[in-house]
């Protein structure tokens, strides 16, 4: 260990090395300087572990002097040693993080217990400084895959484990963190030319190199459990946090020319609670406005108050006419209408954006279904809406617009497609409905609606086809029905009337011997006899 004794007189210097106890201490070398500028160029080669300053020295004064050694020399313990009582010096040592403040002349007691208390705090922050370089260490030596997963752990955890404390060191379970979110958007997989392994590896190195510059306050990690998020972890120097995600975004940006978003979630004090900072990042960055023009695209833990939106839904009957209209123009204009609706705040989140997919799918799932046309769902929403962002993070309304067209477009023309073969066949598609629903009272009506067809249309194409109005077909259906169900000497007859649509057993006796010609109990008599 090493002391540096800084004072502009000799005898005060030749003073503090004769009575301090070094040895006992372990300080084997012993260095002077006159002043702050010849101790700085001392600080820079010997790199001592504890300082002695005079506050009041010309050329470069004890003030500057620890100025400097708190920005550039930090892990020494520095004493300050005057001959001046006064609150103004006191208050700037500690400030500049000195360990204490003797007054001349020295006495040798107070001198050796300040030295022993600086020598014993280095040695504690010593083996704290080992332990999260061995910590860096290990965490580097990870393969990837198993240092994602287990940081993925990490963060969904609701409680702390206990192989996570052995694996990191810098994880404790009381003490402060702050979550970060990064988005990787399809832009930026596209820059690799679609290897998403080599976009993450990439990117979390550029990420980890310049977190690793401020000496282990964070890390970063690919998120398992969400396509495309990078979360990083901070346990030290909140007040950097700002800046280095500043740094993080601008390098990404100048180095491979794509833009990441990053969201910076709420301070929490514990690390069963990085889930609830994680989500608080994730909130903060979907509720990004997509109309703010940003060369930074930083967002910090405060979460804006969106205003609200109309939903798709309310447009259900105008896409109904458009659909069967079945032309492009009339859903350009409807296109254009929701637009202004939604635009007119000036405001338009991420989030919002998504759930007007998400109700747009629904929409298209029910009437791709209704056409029975096939339809795949997007697995990932958010990855689908992240292909409208720009290498800048600029979202193109104008473009997302253009893909509808060509969704539309495209459903149409199967949509016409469909309903030429299927004017062949729906009639035949109406008597399966019929026979599925004989069991209860089917309006004319009813079937018009399903079938998107009149009631004059589907009168007259079943009566040419079946040489029988609707109504008597679905009696005749009964009937047969009926003349099984007689064969089960079990069931009662109020119990059969039940079963094929009728509630009045009587009526049902009325029908059956006018259609057959004979009651149900002579119909099962003959039945018997056979």
């Amino acid at each position: 260990m090493k002391a540096l004794i800084v004072d502009d007189e000799k005898h005060v210097r030749d003073g503090i090395k004769i009575l301090a106890d070094w040895e006992q201490n372990g300080i084997r070398e012993i260095y002077e300087a006159a002043n702050g500028e010849e101790a700085i160029q001392l600080i820079k080669t010997i790199r001592p572990e504890i300082i002695f300053s005079d506050m009041k020295m010309p050329k470069m004064d004890g003030t500057q002097l620890l100025e400097w050694i708190k920005e550039n020399q930090p892990n020494s313990k520095t004493i300050v040693v005057t001959g001046y009582d006064d609150y103004h010096y006191m208050r700037k040592a500690i400030h500049f993080g000195s360990s204490d403040y003797l007054l001349k002349p020295i006495e040798p007691e107070i001198l050796n217990q300040t030295l022993e208390k600086a020598v014993n705090e280095w040695n504690k922050e010593e083996v704290d400084r080992q332990r999260k370089e061995t910590s860096s260490q290990l965490i580097n030596e990870m393969t990837p895959v198993y240092r994602d997963r287990k940081l993925t752990q990490l963060v969904n955890s609701d409680y702390s484990q206990k192989d996570l404390f052995e694996e990191f060191g810098w994880l404790k379970q009381s003490r402060d963190y702050i979550a970060a979110l990064v988005r990787v958007n399809g832009k930026t997989i596209s820059a690799f030319q679609g290897d998403r392994d080599l976009t993450y590896f990439t990117v979390l190195n550029i990420i980890n190199e310049i977190i690793k510059k401020q000496q282990g306050c964070g890390i970063g990690f690919r998120y398992l459990s969400k396509k495309g998020e990078i979360v990083l972890i901070f346990w030290d120097k909140f007040e950097l946090v700002e800046q280095i995600l500043v740094d993080i975004y601008k390098t990404l940006k100048n180095m491979l020319n794509i833009s990441c978003p990053i969201a910076a979630g709420k301070t929490v004090n514990n690390s069963s609670k990085l889930k609830d900072s994680y989500h608080h990042a994730r909130k903060v960055l979907l509720n990004r406005n997509i109309f703010t023009e940003s060369e930074i695209r930083v967002y910090m833990s405060e979460i804006e108050t969106v205003p609200s939106l109309k939903s798709l839904i309310v447009y259900s009957s105008d896409i109904e006419m458009a659909i069967q209209t079945g032309e492009i123009g009339a859903f350009e204009e409807l296109m254009d209408r929701i637009e202004k609706d939604i635009t007119e705040k000036k405001y338009l989140s991420v989030k919002q954006v998504i759930n007007l997919e998400n109700e747009y799918m629904v929409i298209s799932n029910k009437w791709f279904k209704h056409y029975d046309i096939l339809f795949k769902t997007p697995e990932d929403i958010e990855e689908r809406i992240d292909l409208f962002f720009d290498s800048n993070g600029t979202f193109s309304l104008e473009e997302f617009k253009k893909r509808k067209k060509r969704e539309i477009t495209i459903f149409l023309k199967k949509v016409k497609k469909r309903t030429l073969q299927k004017g062949n066949n729906i009639i035949t598609d109406i008597e399966k409905y019929l026979q599925e629903n004989f069991d209860r009272d089917v309006k004319l009506q009813e079937i018009s609606e399903h079938f998107y067809i009149s009631r004059e249309y589907i009168s007259r194409k079943f009566k040419q086809e079946f040489n029988e109005n609707i109504s008597d077909y679905i009696v005749r259906i009964r009937m047969d029905k009926a003349k099984s169900l007689l064969k089960n000497s079990q069931l009662k007859i109020y119990e059969i009337a039940n079963m094929i649509g009728y509630q009045d057993d009587k009526y049902f006796r009325k029908v059956f011997k006018k259609v057959e010609g004979i009651t149900p109990n002579e119909y099962r008599a003959e039945y018997v006899k056979r």
